[in-house]
């Protein structure tokens, strides 16, 4: 058993859940939620405020700002903390009560934008406030997660290597797609050190990372109403989108067998599942899918009945829908960049 004297030291990198009995199908699920931050984005902050540190822009009086959808929040707050910087965290209304006030404790202020900007939505609308605040006063220190190159090297330094290491013969690895820090993180390691691999981004409807149309999405994590600075489709063999009500299912599917995830699992579970089943020249293959967080802060939206069916409908609950998304060929795939031998 570690032990530890900082929080961001901690973090279990080799679990994986065997999706097969859950899902029919073998996928091996990589569980990042499994720190004090409770998600991935441990990872990010620690790279993100070493590479503040060593560049010298870190100084007394320095307030550290970050726009977050949430987890990024509480890790960077929990990193904050333990430094003894100072740190606001720039959100939205759609992240959840419980990862505010959790923010609050670790002694971050929070700023809650409440409309969406007419261009780039919700992300827009915190990206124009964080650079309000960055003009209007010097001391504030923005890390920048969606241009910051720190993002993608946390998981070039520690997520790809550590699938590579648990799982030589990797057939396929499905990574969220969302700053696309994670995404690019691994596509860049496997591309170089695996190129026999295949990695296939999963994206929300109503995202624009990848050129589709912008629509509400109203899970915060994967998805974007701007185009992420640091994607490079180049990297990445395949892209598949998800609805939310197929994300929805996907997690309620979980959570009966007594698996709480959020809302980004269960977004790369559907879209793994479904790409799978398009591509049975895989089925024998080694496939491998990243949950960046667990299911605890997506209480009272994924998994609150009331919330589920006034946004989804009455229907969104039904199990058996989300089993047959997976065949269904009018489902969003699309090839991206790279090609294998």
């Amino acid at each position: 058993m570690p032990i530890i004297v900082e929080p961001q030291d901690y973090h279990e990198e080799d679990l994986y859940v065997d999706l097969e009995e859950t899902f029919g199908r073998r996928l091996y699920l990589k569980c990042e939620g499994f720190n004090f931050a409770g998600s991935i984005k441990l990872k990010v902050a620690r790279e993100m405020v070493a590479a503040v540190e060593r560049s010298g822009r870190l100084r007394p009086g320095s307030i550290l700002v970050e726009s977050s959808s949430g987890n990024l929040g509480v890790a960077l707050s929990i990193l904050a903390a333990s430094r003894g910087y100072t740190f606001v965290c720039v959100t939205d209304t759609r992240c959840n009560l419980a990862t505010k006030q959790l923010m609050e404790s670790l002694g971050t202020r929070v700023y809650t934008v409440v409309e969406p900007a007419l261009d780039g939505g919700f992300l827009g609308a915190r990206l124009r406030y964080v650079r309000e605040l960055c003009e209007s006063d010097d001391r504030y220190l923005w890390l920048n997660q969606y241009a910051n190159p720190a993002n993608w090297q946390a998981h070039y330094r520690w997520t790809a290597p550590a699938v590579a290491e648990r799982f030589p013969d990797l057939g396929v690895l499905f990574v969220g797609a969302g700053t696309t820090g994670t995404l690019m993180g691994c596509a860049r390691y496997f591309t170089e050190h695996r190129p026999e691999a295949t990695v296939v981004a999963v994206d929300a409807v109503g995202s624009v990372a990848f050129g589709g149309p912008p629509l509400t999405r109203m899970i915060p994590g994967l998805g974007t109403g701007v185009r992420p600075p640091l994607l490079d489709e180049s990297y990445i063999d395949d892209v598949i989108h998800v609805p939310e009500a197929d994300t929805i299912r996907a997690c309620h599917r979980l959570a009966r067998k007594g698996f709480l995830f959020g809302g980004s699992t269960g977004t790369v579970i559907s879209g793994a599942m479904r790409w799978l089943a398009e591509h049975p020249a895989y089925a024998d293959l080694t496939a491998v899918a990243i949950a960046p967080d667990l299911g605890e802060r997506y209480l009272d939206s994924v998994y609150q009945r009331g919330w589920v069916q006034e946004i989804y409908g009455p229907g969104a609950l039904d199990l058996e829908c989300e089993e047959q998304t997976q065949h269904d060929p009018d489902r969003t795939v699309r090839g991206a960049g790279r090609a294998h031998p």
